[in-house]
């Protein structure tokens, strides 16, 4: 089939081969030539997700450790820059956050992991969003202490193995990854291939995201399809997915713009960093788990087909503008239009009417409670 004609100037993850071998539809993401989606198309990669095992390349993602002394040395050194409670974090436990700014404003979300017992104490694994990646490196490794530095793995290969049957796939291969929780991760070899897993991803569903070595990669991905249960997927349904699980895309749903309690992240942010403080924002960000922000990320479900797309105004029963959609699309699973965006706190509320304007006309919609699809993880 002839590939579609990219960008010279376009970065290529490991995995781009085997992609391509596969008919996937390349397109720009992030600076990255990424698969959207599979000859099966969009429909068929989610649903196979959602019943059995997809397998995603976010190789494109940032990848990095900060390395000191001890744990409480490079957790204070994190602390400083995310809200979230990093000191108290046990080996192989993991932990979701977002890097902010002064005013509170989020310029990044990401994954931060304690590596397990055998790793040493010193260390902590971040996962951060491609299009941020040099961004963040620079903003953390400006801000570090003496004796904490930021080590980038850029020779390392990210795989998202997703759906009820990735554990059964995965633990055929390396039975000690049916002891991991929700959220928590360990090194292991998978067939002889060195990896970092971790029980978690970006679906809604029961997964696993699997580092390793960026020259193992390809044969990971060819260990995990060779099970009938997995095919690949790509950012098409990724986003689909993401989507109908309620979770923010930054760039998106979230932005150095909004704040983790606007975007209905305060679960995120532990008693003790309430209480203490010492983070960006805090006294912005304390204010308005107090008294509440004046605005709020919501689910929105619109009648009839046409999806609310981004950027999209939303409208109280009176015409007045009161928002606007940050991301929107077709819900696979729930049949029908989803969007989150935006709305002013007085209009949060889970049943509230509204208007959306979609192709220039106003759609009837409600507020709904986020995820439109409830979470599989195992807890």
């Amino acid at each position: 089939m002839a590939h579609d004609k990219q960008p010279d100037d376009l970065l290529e993850t490991p995995l781009a081969r085997l992609h391509r071998e596969a008919g996937a539809r390349m397109v720009p993401f992030a600076g990255y030539a990424m698969p959207v989606q599979y000859p099966a198309g969009i429909l068929a990669e989610h649903s196979w997700t959602r019943e059995h095992a997809g397998l995603f390349d976010v190789s494109h993602m940032g990848q990095a450790r900060l390395v000191g002394p001890d744990h409480a040395t490079v957790a204070a050194a994190l602390e400083a820059l995310v809200p979230a409670d990093i000191a108290g974090l046990a080996f192989g436990q993991q932990r979701y956050t977002q890097l902010l700014n002064e005013e509170g404003g989020i310029l990044d979300d990401l994954m931060v992991a304690r590596p397990s017992r055998s790793a040493g104490g010193g260390e902590l694994i971040l996962v951060v969003n491609a299009a941020t990646k040099e961004a963040d490196y620079r903003h953390i490794a400006a801000r570090l202490p003496e004796g904490v530095e930021l080590r980038r793995e850029d020779d390392r290969a990210l795989l998202a193995l997703q759906g009820p049957e990735a554990a059964g796939v995965l633990g055929a291969i390396a039975p000690e990854t049916g002891e991991l929780a929700f959220m928590t991760g360990a090194s292991m070899t998978l067939s002889g291939i060195p990896a970092h897993v971790s029980r978690s991803g970006y679906t809604g569903e029961d997964g696993f995201e699997i580092s390793v070595p960026a020259d193992r990669a390809e044969e990971l991905w060819g260990l995990l399809t060779r099970s009938p249960a997995v095919k690949p997927v790509g950012l098409g349904a990724r986003d689909s997915l993401r989507l109908e699980a309620g979770l923010p895309l930054y760039g998106h749903d979230i932005n150095q713009e909004t704040s983790p309690v606007e975007a209905g992240l305060a679960w995120s942010i532990q008693r003790r960093r309430r209480e203490e403080g010492g983070f960006p924002g805090h006294i912005r960000i304390s204010e308005e788990i107090a008294n509440g922000p004046l605005r709020r990320r919501v689910g929105i479900r619109v009648e009839g087909r046409a999806p609310a797309r981004e950027h999209a105004d939303i409208l109280d029963l009176a015409g007045e503008l009161i928002g606007k959609v940050t991301s929107g699309g077709f819900g696979p699973s729930v049949g029908g239009p989803v969007a989150m965006g935006y709305v002013v706190a007085d209009y949060a509320a889970p049943g509230t009417r509204i208007g959306v304007m979609i192709r220039e006309k106003r759609v009837p919609a409600e507020v709904v409670k986020l995820p439109f699809v409830p979470h599989r993880y195992r807890r």
